[in-house]
């Protein structure tokens, strides 16, 4: 971002969001800043010369520095911002998970790093509807670039990995929600980069079993009842997220990876079940796979914190390049904070570790808040062969490879 006072003017936006403000937005950032008027607020995110997208590699190297790990995961997931008029960029009414219904609203795309150093944003992707893109003086109107056209959001989840990858971030595994995880190219590119997943699919997504394609929600009710263990999909506000888990071995392995169905089960509503589509190494452990799905609901604690701490929702930018100007800084101030809270934090004394089967807990836990990944958006039909091969059900320990012995469904 050349030119002083460009420098100066990001660098005080970056203070306000980081300050204690209870709103972020034009006005309360300019007079804490010390400005009488917002207009220097509104040229840095409008007519100023600066390339949004040279800071977000900057923050994603800054990110890789404090927090970079090879088993980190990368996590993939929208959320809306509920807007007034139709004149914002890329603005209709479309289904907003943050507000549960069909909202007047805009749809990000977001990349989240998460290792075990701390969780942070790497990069962003503002989805554009049809409606949009095929109104060529309306982008135009909104500063949309002409080189910009329709992609759906697992298109632009697949943009955003892609860039990660070519500029090295070293991560281990991808992880989403059914909107990616029922795109059948977004799961198979991620096969042909070799990058372990754990998707989230919907409960009318087909997979091969016993050389016919079935429902998942159909195939998870043979199960038998030996087949589940309970395991913690990770520790919530109030303490382990107990699950029981199956695992399902699916047809069309490649030398050295195997492609599952994984099963989550609610221990104290057993009929309510999440499905999820899983690429791992073959030694890859039951245990591990779980890990990975509940690394999910890191995204909802990023969109939590960088809307609350940060003002991530609490721009009145209508323009293209305004929102990827608003939203890039935000999540650089979200990285800073998170890379503080892990240089800060002291280390935990150990405890005793946890048993691997505790007595079924009387209610779900409540930090269970995401939308889970068995939502159902959009059906996802498996277009791989099956090679010939037969569905089996694997029982996994926890400290077992995914070779055990197969049980026949």
């Amino acid at each position: 971002m050349p030119g002083r006072n460009r420098a100066g003017g990001a660098l005080a936006y970056l203070q306000g969001l980081l300050s204690p403000l209870e709103r972020k937005n034009g006005w309360q950032l300019a007079e804490e800043a010390g400005d009488p008027t917002p207009y220097g607020v509104q040229h840095l995110l409008g007519r100023a010369q600066w390339d949004a997208d040279a800071v977000r590699n900057d923050l994603r190297a800054y990110v890789v520095e404090q927090l970079g790990d090879e088993q980190a995961v990368l996590i993939v997931d929208e959320t809306g911002f509920v807007k007034k008029g139709e004149q914002s960029v890329g603005v209709q009414r479309q289904y907003s998970g943050t507000a549960g219904r069909i909202e007047n609203c805009q749809i990000g795309v977001f990349l989240v790093y998460a290792s075990a150093k701390g969780r942070t944003f790497l990069d962003r992707a503002l989805y554009l509807p049809q409606e949009w893109t095929q109104d060529k003086l309306r982008c135009q109107q909104a500063g949309v670039p002409d080189t910009v056209g329709f992609a759906t959001k697992p298109m632009l989840a697949k943009q955003m990995i892609a860039r990660a990858l070519a500029a090295g971030v070293p991560a281990r595994w991808v992880t989403g929600d059914s909107v990616y995880g029922n795109d059948g190219k977004l799961r198979c590119w991620l096969e042909t980069q070799r990058l372990a997943h754990v998707l989230g699919v919907s409960g009318n997504h087909y997979v091969w079993v016993d050389l016919q394609q079935r429902p998942v929600a159909v195939v998870a009710q043979r199960v038998p009842r030996k087949a589940w263990q309970r395991l913690s999909a990770g520790s919530g506000s109030k303490g382990p997220r107990w699950f029981d888990w199956a695992a399902l071995r699916l047809p069309g392995a490649e030398r050295g990876w195997q492609r599952w169905l994984l099963l989550r089960r609610q221990v104290d509503k057993p009929t309510e079940l999440a499905y999820y589509r899983v690429f791992t190494p073959a030694r890859t452990s039951l245990a591990e796979m779980v890990k990975v799905a509940g690394t999910r609901w890191a995204v909802e604690e990023c969109f939590e914190t960088a809307k609350g701490e940060v003002g991530l929702d609490q721009y009145e930018v209508r323009s293209w390049p305004g929102w990827y100007r608003h939203i890039t800084l935000t999540l650089l101030a979200h990285a800073y904070l998170t890379v503080v809270r892990a240089q800060t934090q002291t280390p935990e004394p150990r405890k005793k570790s946890i048993p691997p089967h505790p007595a079924p807990p009387h209610s779900t836990p409540a930090a269970d808040r995401a939308r889970g990944a068995a939502s159902d958006v959009g059906i996802g039909v498996e277009a791989d062969c099956p090679r010939g091969c037969t569905a089996r059900l694997v029982p996994m320990a926890t400290q077992t490879s995914s070779r055990g012995a197969a049980v026949a469904l």
